[in-house]
């Protein structure tokens, strides 16, 4: 066999696992982690088109995992083939030397891919530096490409980026823009969720008082799902916010003797059952006994039957786990 079929042979092999790995993701993250784990030793070996889908994929999945150096490691390497790619289209005039596209326009890889850094540097608690980031995305000066939908691009880029400047601030403490932030999110109902799960963590982190901000969204607590200019969020990642922010909002609510925030440890406990958290699931445990005195009869008997299905899930994963090995 030649060198070209063994090539040929190996990229067909790709984009096979490629494909599984999407049917396979789903709301289990153990799954989803093992899946990308498997998927990952084939990102190479894929065409470059495929290659920066996949690699946003595999992105949106440590995301929702957490797990941000191996974030930051894709968004570089995205950054990268987007980039060099950009150039050697903008060099020839041309859309491809194969004829074959990802599946968005190359520019919003690389916008992704400045979005993904900045927001590693907020995950790492280095507001400063996201900051610094954030006009990496707004300005598009350098796009070639001059039509409405570069414009919509942009025009969502730079909401999304005046949004995390107030963000970043909040989370750094500075109460002082709380009301700027609260203000500008109000008139982007698909942005009003994230902006709430940030503003309880840093009302937890800085014992802060945003009553009135939870009464005024009060619509965006129950889970669904939200939309941008490119479709709909994640779900993996939404899943996973939506499971922490009602540990936060039950921390909240305890840690103010409301006893409403045992429904919400409650909830959030179920929530990372169903997504197979562990992490989620032992914050809401110790929620739950450090204010067990504040639980009613039948709040006890649902903890009780919550924590059999953690337990069961994680037996599953440990299962799954040995499987794998």
């Amino acid at each position: 066999m030649s060198a070209s079929e063994k090539y040929q042979n190996s990229e067909r092999l790709a984009l096979c696992q490629y494909r599984l790995f999407k049917i396979a993701l789903g709301d289990d993250q153990s799954i989803n982690s093992r899946e990308a784990i498997l998927f990952e030793c084939y990102i190479d070996r894929l065409d470059e088109a495929d290659q920066l889908d996949g690699i946003i994929d595999l992105l949106n999945v440590y995301y929702s995992l957490q797990q941000w150096p191996k974030v930051e490691e894709l968004a570089q390497k995205m950054l990268r083939l987007a980039t060099l790619r950009y150039n050697l289209q903008r060099q020839s005039n041309r859309k491809q030397d194969n004829g074959k596209m990802p599946q968005r326009p190359l520019y919003l890889y690389i916008l992704n891919a400045y979005l993904f850094l900045s927001s590693i540097c907020m995950e790492y608690g280095d507001y400063k530096s996201a900051i610094e980031r954030v006009p990496l995305y707004m300005d598009g000066s350098w796009i070639q490409e001059d039509h409405e939908e570069v414009q919509r691009t942009l025009a969502q880029f730079r909401e999304w980026g005046t949004a995390n400047i107030y963000l970043y601030r909040v989370l750094d403490g500075q109460l002082e823009v709380l009301a700027d932030y609260v203000e500008y999110i109000s008139t982007q109902p698909d942005e009003i969720f994230t902006a709430v799960y940030h503003i309880i963590k840093s009302a937890n982190r800085y014992d802060w008082n945003v009553d009135h901000i939870l009464e005024r969204f009060s619509a965006y607590i129950p889970y669904r799902s939200y939309r941008s200019e490119f479709g709909e969020y994640n779900q993996q990642i939404m899943a996973d916010k939506h499971a922490r922010f009602l540990a936060e909002l039950a921390a909240y609510y305890l840690h103010n003797k409301r006893n409403e925030g045992i429904t919400f440890v409650l909830q959030s406990l179920e929530s990372s059952a169903k997504i197979n958290n562990e992490s989620i699931a032992i914050t809401c445990v110790d929620l739950f006994e450090q204010y067990r005195y504040a639980a009613r009869e039948e709040e006890m008997d649902r903890y009780k039957l919550l924590i059999r299905e953690v337990r069961n899930s994680n037996a599953k994963k440990i299962h799954q786990a040995s499987s794998f090995m």
